[in-house]
């Protein structure tokens, strides 16, 4: 997969997985998506410009030279989705930027892709000819996706690496769970908390040194052990929640920095600031070094990626047995 990666650019991926696995537990106040309201900390109209920027910059060519992260997280999200023994009529890809989850469907999995996304230059960034299924792509925002999306359409809905901007993280799961048909699935994968922690606290360092204060400069992120509550609020069943990690090696903070720039993931927090004076960031770079590096002398970035699975309830789907109908003692097993 970074074959192209490594014959074209500096940084070296190198992949460390640690799973750990969440039993969820169904809540008992479930978020009603009529009086859900948006808590906004991000810039919607800024993370979209983001974007359109990064897929117009040089032809889209600096664009795909950092699709690693994302590639590398739908293919592990593919492993997930093959996992259930299903076909698809379509599939809604939300979030899909140019289709780096949507590239990896298979005939034998669907007939047909329904990208959605904010960024139409992104969106509409690769050609049909790269898919191998059906490809429809609606330019419109994620976060008012029932506004495009009737209720009770969708086979499956899957979503790679966009949630985590989205302001009311609790609202768009119910939206996607109102999306669904009974028994439809969801399958998502968004960043989580630990996401960057080399450079947050590098940051952090190097302003409080430097100016004598933070501010924000790594959006906040879900916390893995939130997410099976938020999707059993939000009425999702049958969930499982899993954690993993991408690790990615660069040369220095300064090609780590330049590579979320073109990937759309600059800083797009309500209220941050729009620069960040020269020597705070060669402090920051320094202190990067002196924490994290690596024997090689590159420095290692950290994505933590967080996985879900959901399933609309529906009456087919399998129930477990009343307590105490067992006919053999555990004890005796055991």
């Amino acid at each position: 997969m970074f074959t192209a990666l490594l014959a074209s650019r500096r940084a070296t991926p190198c992949i460390h997985r640690q799973t750990r696995l969440y039993a969820a537990v169904s809540a008992s106040s479930p978020i009603n998506p009529h009086t859900v309201g948006p808590y906004r900390i991000f810039d919607r109209h800024a993370k979209r410009r983001q974007k359109d920027r990064s897929a117009l910059r040089e032809a889209g060519v600096r664009s795909r030279t950092v699709d690693y992260v994302r590639d590398e997280v739908a293919d592990r999200m593919i492993e997930r989705l093959l996992d259930i023994k299903r076909k698809f009529s379509s599939i809604l890809d939300v979030g899909s930027g140019p289709g780096h989850f949507s590239k990896l469907l298979e005939s034998q999995t669907t007939d047909k892709v329904v990208m959605l996304d904010s960024s139409e230059h992104l969106l509409c960034r690769d050609p049909d000819s790269d898919f191998e299924v059906e490809v429809e792509r609606i330019h419109a925002d994620e976060e008012s996706l029932l506004n495009v999306i009737p209720p009770n359409s969708q086979e499956a809905i899957v979503s790679c690496l966009s949630l985590h901007w989205i302001n009311d993280l609790p609202g768009i799961l119910v939206q996607i769970k109102e999306a669904l048909q009974p028994d439809g699935v969801f399958l998502g994968a968004l960043f989580g908390g630990d996401t960057l922690f080399e450079l947050r606290t590098s940051l952090q360092l190097a302003e409080m040194e430097r100016e004598g204060g933070i501010s924000p400069h790594i959006s906040p992120m879900a916390d893995s052990r939130d997410v099976s509550n938020l999707l059993g609020r939000a009425g999702f069943t049958l969930l499982t929640v899993d954690v993993d990690e991408v690790k990615v090696a660069y040369p220095s903070m300064w090609e780590l920095m330049e590579d979320l720039r073109d990937m759309g993931e600059s800083n797009a927090v309500i209220g941050r600031r729009n620069y960040i004076h020269r020597d705070t960031l060669a402090a920051a770079s320094a202190i990067y070094k002196e924490l994290h590096e690596n024997e090689d002398g590159s420095i290692p970035a950290t994505f933590q990626v967080i996985y879900v699975i959901g399933w609309k309830p529906s009456p087919k789907q399998p129930k477990p047995l009343e307590r105490g109908t067992a006919e053999m003692n555990l004890k005796e097993i055991l």
